[in-house]
């Protein structure tokens, strides 16, 4: 069930893609596609916001339902792991579930993050995916690379599925580049200190505060409340939505 509402959701409604997003091959026995985005933040800084999935990473593309849920460990030999927290009701001493999305095999800190493994639905076919993410310093920040290569057999068809990831892995580089955006704005300076011997000027009463009919602030775009809103529209668009047709007899879950 839960792969059925995954590949529902990577085929579901139109999403925000960045500056490219492409299947580049596809053969009868696999594809690649490359994501790529630039942001106004310092490899260090894309590094942190994009080793901590949990953050901005989609909650459709998840089993849980919760991107909260994931975690992502950037040494060599580590997880990109999602948790299953147990049901409600369920006994004190049952244990929680977990998948593994992937496994890092390469780490090249502030530079490459090369990961292993078949994503969502992918993981249940006789597949390999290598996932690397590369970043680059430029002149306004930071060039981000992701190309993710698959091979192997597989039921789905390859015109069918391949297309579909491309536009999964485009929404997640558009939230990882909203998240950075949004954790890297500037705070407002300081006001400036009155000068020594010198009292501040009085203000009027009235602009001591905003006026109370004042309308609050919008967020920001692709914060934390639009990103959970555009994947709970997805999510429950997948649940309308007929998984892709495979090759051969379907899986059983």
């Amino acid at each position: 069930m839960r792969n059925t509402v995954l590949v529902g959701a990577l085929l579901a409604g139109a999403i925000a893609t960045p500056a490219s997003a492409e299947v580049t091959a596809q053969s009868d026995v696999g594809f690649v596609i490359r994501e790529v985005a630039d942001v106004a933040a310092t490899p260090a800084e894309t590094w942190r916001a994009m080793t901590t999935p949990g953050a901005w990473w989609s909650s459709a593309h998840t089993f849980s339902g919760s991107g909260a849920n994931l975690s992502l460990s950037p040494t060599v030999g580590g997880c990109f792991c999602e948790r299953f927290p147990p049901p409600k009701g369920a006994p004190a001493t049952q244990q929680a579930g977990g998948v593994q999305h992937m496994r890092v095999i390469y780490v090249e800190p502030n530079r490459v993050l090369r990961l292993s493994g078949a994503l969502g639905p992918l993981q249940s076919e006789a597949l390999t995916g290598t996932l690397t993410m590369a970043l680059r310093a430029t002149d306004t920040g930071t060039h981000i690379t992701w190309e993710y290569v698959v091979g192997g057999y597989m039921r789905y068809k390859v015109d069918q599925i391949a297309p579909a990831v491309d536009r999964m892995l485009a929404e997640q580089i558009s939230l990882l580049a909203a998240q950075i955006a949004k954790s890297t704005t500037p705070a407002a300076p300081p006001a400036a200190a009155p000068k020594p011997g010198k009292a501040p000027a009085a203000q009027p009463a009235k602009a001591a505060a905003a006026p109370a009919s004042a309308a609050p602030a919008p967020a920001a775009p692709g914060g934390d409340d639009a990103a959970n809103d555009a994947a709970r529209a997805a999510f429950d668009a997948a649940l309308k939505k007929a998984p892709p047709k495979r090759q051969g007899t379907p899986p059983r879950h």
